[in-house]
């Protein structure tokens, strides 16, 4: 009975250290508060909005939430970083462990770097809530492209309403009981913005905010148009009908109602005349060659990502044979 109680006992605290043990690791993965961050960042809402359209895809296509892996390109000059875009990543999972394709990487830089040759690979970036021990394997895999990468993390759903869910780390190297190990510093980090992405944060902030009823400042004006010339119609209308019941006697016939109308109509532009013809031929065919041009562009962007689509899923079929094709 005595052995009995004796076992008891020691399994708790086998259980507790073991749990000292496991908490103690999850601790470290995050260097201690008074570990100051050695670089400047500057994140752009782009990356932002890039990830949030990353995670909300996949996760319609999955059907259940999933995290998502992508590079962070950008900027820098000595200390001061600007993360300024993002792409995808893909991935295979050995043994449990999330391992990047280096030749998908390889090829979307060559890409990226056509299109914008001053951005240089800053590091990657992730979903979830904190760093963890997958998150520090992956972070040595990104350490074999880049020395010092930035890691950064977005928590879809958390946070507040006050605060982004997106935290920046960089890594650094401390020896802890004996070993180097890789711990993740926490970066404070400002947003900069561009003209360009102003304006699609502002219509963004329209849509998510009214819902459904909310619209862009283009969508208003064309609106405030549109009801402006109905209203306009509708009077021009309802003079009409006032002469037209005069013309048959079936009003009485007012002779200031008829001069304010005669006055009114000298205001209009004389349509058959020899000016408004060619003036609005010039404007309509102005109007359709830019509807034809949207037209040619919307089919031009669809066929692009039709050929970027058919390119990534020969690719998987195919695998490195396809490389070969084009070397």
């Amino acid at each position: 009975m005595d052995v009995e109680m004796k076992d008891a006992s020691a399994t708790p605290t086998a259980t507790a250290a073991q749990q000292q043990t496991t908490d103690s690791e999850t601790e470290k993965i995050l260097a201690d508060s008074g570990v100051a961050a050695t670089v400047s960042v500057s994140l752009h809402p782009l990356v932002i909005m890039n990830i949030s359209e990353h995670w909300t895809r996949t996760r319609a296509q999955e059907g259940k939430p999933k995290n998502v892996y992508g590079a962070l390109i950008g900027k820098q000059a000595g200390r001061d970083i600007e993360v300024m875009n993002s792409f995808e990543l893909e991935y295979s999972i050995v043994e449990g462990q999330v391992v990047f394709i280096r030749e998908y990487y390889t090829q979307k830089e060559e890409q990226f770097k056509q299109v914008f040759p001053d951005m240089d690979f800053l590091g990657w970036y992730c979903t979830g809530d904190k760093p963890g021990a997958q998150e520090v394997a992956m972070h040595k895999q990104i350490m074999q492209i880049n020395e010092s990468p930035l890691f950064l993390q977005m928590a879809p759903g958390g946070g507040n309403c006050t605060e982004l869910p997106v935290y920046l780390y960089e890594s650094v190297i401390d020896m802890i009981e004996g070993q180097a190990r890789i711990l993740f510093v926490k970066l404070p980090y400002t947003l900069a913005t561009e003209e360009a992405e102003r304006i699609g944060l502002d219509h963004v902030a329209r849509i998510v905010s009214g819902g459904e009823s909310s619209s862009s400042k283009t969508a208003d004006q064309l609106t405030a148009q549109h009801s402006a010339i109905k209203m306009l119609a509708g009077r021009v209308k309802l003079i009409l009908q006032y002469v037209k019941a005069v013309e048959k006697g079936e009003l009485p016939h007012n002779h200031e109602i008829m001069r304010q109308i005669k006055s009114l109509s000298h205001r209009l532009p004389v349509l058959q005349s020899d000016r408004f013809n060619p003036q609005f031929l010039t404007q309509c065919n102005d109007v359709a060659l830019m509807t034809l041009l949207g037209t040619v562009m919307k089919s031009a962007n669809n066929l692009n990502q039709f050929v970027n689509k058919f390119s990534v899923s020969h690719q998987r079929q195919s695998g490195r044979r396809m490389r070969g094709l084009f070397l």
